[in-house]
């Protein structure tokens, strides 16, 4: 967009991430300063809802036909916030429709669908594509991929990771459209996995091997016909072999009792220690070689993006922040500025490395080989 010119915005699904578009597009300019994004029409179903967020929401317009947003000349950027399988029909879509497209993870459903994308959206080099890994966004996370890449703890050596929560883990809980291949596609490693290996990766660098194991721990769920099968996995773990030569352990699992968003990992270096836990995400714990334990570092205007919404350390941080930060870098990607990412191409590589893990059973598999769900 030329410099002042305010962006025309789309936004199809109104759940919780569609909320969480929402409040960043409405705040991206009063945090970043610019000019203020026009909500020109949002896209749900049925029409009464779509009405209805649309006047929650702020848009201009509504629609139950999400094509009717890729047609508007208005709109310049699509956010889509559906579920997984209309994921690639949408974003596809809207590329050919000439609009940047800001996409909720997981990618896709299949590996063969996220590599379509990829290959549709270097075609289309002229539209932004981004990818919603917010939790890149955090201060505390911008922080220590700073601290590694300044070489604060040497040379990283080794990774540990997990993410768990447990929004399944009763059994009793109803069947739905995300416990299948065609519906969800991946379990725990699409929902929640990929956003650990976003991290991992922005922190350690390309992964070259891993060696996993799933498991479905609930194998049925009761529904109004009765008892229907759980198709994708409830938990993974993993082995990591990275490029640079480090290793890693991975876990995910959305059946952990107790845990609401454990997104925790280490980063071993040569010459010290990073420690992060996205439930106390305000927290960085550092570890350096000439010091006897950890140092709790806050967050606060010291690091990246804090002080824009608030100037006093301590004064913690927030989940729908991280997506104001993401929201600013597709704008500023839009007029012109470097794309922080993941974009579909970043995209692609995290989605190579869940689908690795979903087949690997146990063996090693070679990341950047050809990897299909029927290995």
């Amino acid at each position: 967009m030329p410099a002042g010119q305010s962006i025309g915005v789309a936004l199809i699904g109104t759940g919780f991430m569609g909320k969480c578009h929402a409040m960043a597009w409405r705040n991206v300019a009063t945090v970043f300063g610019g000019a203020h994004p026009r909500l020109e029409i949002l896209c749900d179903t049925p029409e009464d809802r779509a009405q209805a967020m649309a006047a929650q929401f702020g848009f201009t317009r509504a629609s139950a036909d999400w094509q009717v947003a890729l047609a508007d000349p208005a709109v310049d950027v699509v956010s889509i916030t559906t579920p997984n399988g209309l994921h690639r029909p949408m974003a596809e879509a809207a590329l050919r429709a000439g609009k940047h497209v800001w996409l909720e993870k997981p990618m896709a459903l299949t590996l063969d669908d996220a590599e379509a994308m990829a290959r549709l959206a270097a075609a289309h080099p002229g539209q932004v594509t981004m990818l919603g890994y917010n939790y890149l966004r955090s201060p505390a996370f911008q922080a220590a991929r700073a601290m590694i890449a300044d070489g604060a703890i040497g040379r990283p050596l080794a990774f540990r990771g997990v993410y768990d929560e447990d929004y399944s883990a009763d059994p009793d809980l109803p069947w739905s459209w995300r416990m299948t291949h065609e519906g969800g596609g991946l379990g725990a490693l699409g929902d929640l996995g990929c956003h650990l290996v976003s991290q991992m990766v922005a922190l350690m660098g390309p992964v070259a091997e891993v060696t996993a194991i799933t498991q479905i721990a609930v194998p049925t769920r009761p529904s109004p016909e009765g008892p229907r099968a759980v198709e994708n996995e409830d938990s993974a773990l993993a082995l990591i072999r990275f490029a640079s030569g480090a290793q890693g352990s991975f876990a995910t699992s959305r059946v952990a009792r107790g845990r609401k968003c454990r997104l925790q990992w280490e980063v071993h270096g040569s010459d010290g220690t990073l420690v992060f836990d996205q439930e106390n995400m305000n927290e960085l714990w550092v570890h350096r070689a000439d010091e006897p334990g950890f140092t709790r570092h806050l967050t606060g205007p010291g690091q990246p993006d804090f002080a824009a919404f608030c100037p006093a350390p301590g004064h913690n941080f927030g989940f729908n922040e991280q997506k104001v930060v993401e929201c600013r870098d597709l704008v500023a990607a839009i007029g012109g500025a470097p794309n922080p990412g993941p974009d579909f191409a970043a995209g692609l590589q995290i989605e190579r490395i869940i689908h690795a893990m979903a087949v690997s059973q146990g063996r090693p598999v070679r990341v950047q080989e050809d990897i299909h769900e029927d290995a």
